[in-house]
């Protein structure tokens, strides 16, 4: 994505393309691929992400099953997912800020803790309305590990190897959001939902237990105030930025479709013509995998395609995919929640660390605003997804996010538009 003002341009440019020698030499001491602490920084970031998108989405796989135990509508049972996606995205920047004070390594420590302890008791909920309470506490208690986390990687990797290690985090969330469901699918099926969602939480405690254990001391660190005034002037100085303003939309955009999609395909595959087994609907998110290796793969595509061209390529991918999922053909469908899967986590990863590399000051609020906005679709795409559905079946649950991933297109058109015309000017301003 191009820069959206002339006095920034340079700025952009060379935070999105190249870094300057002084800033390489500057980050010399920081982790590089094949250096030492890499790999176990690497390993343990990954199983953070697993943990997160095993927790925050355990209950995505479940929603016939839990409308069915409580009596429940699908727009009321796809709450679980949207409250504690929701809850993530309101506090997510507070917790970015606490980060920024007691460091990333304790805030996302801390998280992971609460979060694991409320996965313990999920599985009890009494009720509909309960279960929606604990799930959005558990989303708030996740809140403090996405932003902390993409600032930890701004802040203790070389800047040429931060969308790779970037990816490697987006790849965990694959993994974790996949595992998750096929866990739960298999567990469901002979047990009941309750009992998959308890052992979701004992993945994650140990997933928890082994990042602590595995993540490097943070050594660039360096400990911010608790000022309000900082805060909010640093949410502004962002805000104000048009560039991270459109990556802040088409993460929203992105995650509304995949928000949507997610949420509902299961109603859809309990459904003739297919009427699958809960423990096969599970299953049938291994698909999941295809975006650990898309969202790893986001470096290269960047390098190869530039930013825009891979973001186009992620959109086009995702559009396809929600259109083949109109067919009446299981192996069709597939090949579409392929596509939809490997373009969304291609498009994450790109959108997500040109936010870390273009905010050179207040990084912590710049991911954290980019997670909120992230989120606040995935929260929006579950329920309008449900809503859709209910109104108009699967196609309209396509309908929606084709109409989100135009927004996708449109957002990039406008930025390639903003920097013809900067350049445009940048000419004129030259020749005279």
């Amino acid at each position: 994505m191009p820069p959206a003002s002339s006095g920034a341009s340079a700025t952009h440019a060379v935070a999105l393309s190249s870094s300057s020698p002084a800033a390489d030499s500057a980050a010399d001491s920081r982790l590089t691929p094949g250096g030492p602490g890499y790999r176990r920084m690497s390993f343990a970031l990954f199983l953070a992400g697993v943990a997160t998108f095993a927790l925050l989405y355990s209950t995505q796989a479940l929603l016939p099953l839990v409308s069915a135990d409580f009596g429940a509508s699908a727009s009321t049972a796809s709450w679980t997912v949207s409250a504690a996606t929701g809850a993530l995205a309101l506090f997510v920047l507070p917790l970015s800020a606490l980060s920024e004070r007691f460091g990333r390594r304790a805030m996302m420590t801390a998280s992971l803790s609460v979060a694991v302890a409320v996965g313990l008791l999920v599985p009890f909920a009494p009720s509909v309305e309960v279960l929606i309470a604990l799930r959005a506490v558990q989303g708030a208690a996740l809140a403090g590990l996405p932003a902390s986390a993409m600032a930890f990687l701004a802040e203790e990797v070389r800047p040429k190897a931060l969308v790779a290690a970037i990816g490697m985090f987006v790849a965990g969330n694959s993994i974790g959001g996949m595992s998750g469901r096929i866990i739960t699918g298999w567990v469901a099926q002979a047990w009941g939902w309750r009992a998959a969602l308890a052992v979701v939480g004992v993945v994650a405690v140990l997933c928890a237990v082994a990042f602590r254990a595995l993540l490097p001391a943070p050594r660039h660190f360096a400990p911010g105030s608790l000022n309000p005034k900082s805060l909010a002037r640093a949410v502004r100085t962002h805000l104000s930025n048009p560039l991270l303003c459109r990556l802040y939309a088409i993460g929203a955009l992105f995650m509304t479709v995949f928000g949507a999609v997610y949420t509902v395909i299961g109603y859809r595959l309990t459904e003739a013509p297919f009427s699958l087994p809960q423990g096969v609907i599970g299953s049938i998110f291994l698909v999941y995998l295809v975006g650990t290796v898309s969202s790893a793969a986001a470096g290269k595509l960047v390098a190869r395609l530039g930013r825009r061209g891979a973001l186009y390529l992620a959109v086009g991918t995702t559009a396809g995919g929600l259109l083949l999922s109109l067919s009446a053909s299981l192996a069709l469908v597939l090949l579409g929640l392929v596509l939809i899967t490997a373009g969304f986590f291609a498009g994450h990863a790109v959108a997500s660390s040109s936010v870390s590399r273009t905010a050179t000051t207040g990084r912590a609020q710049a991911s954290a605003l980019y997670q909120s906005a992230y989120y606040l679709g995935s929260s929006a795409g579950g329920t309008l997804g449900a809503v859709a559905f209910h109104a108009g079946g699967w196609a309209g649950t396509v309908g929606l996010g084709l109409l989100a991933v135009l927004g996708v297109v449109s957002v990039t058109v406008w930025g390639s538009h903003v920097a013809r015309v900067e350049r445009r000017r940048d000419l004129v301003a030259r020749s005279c």
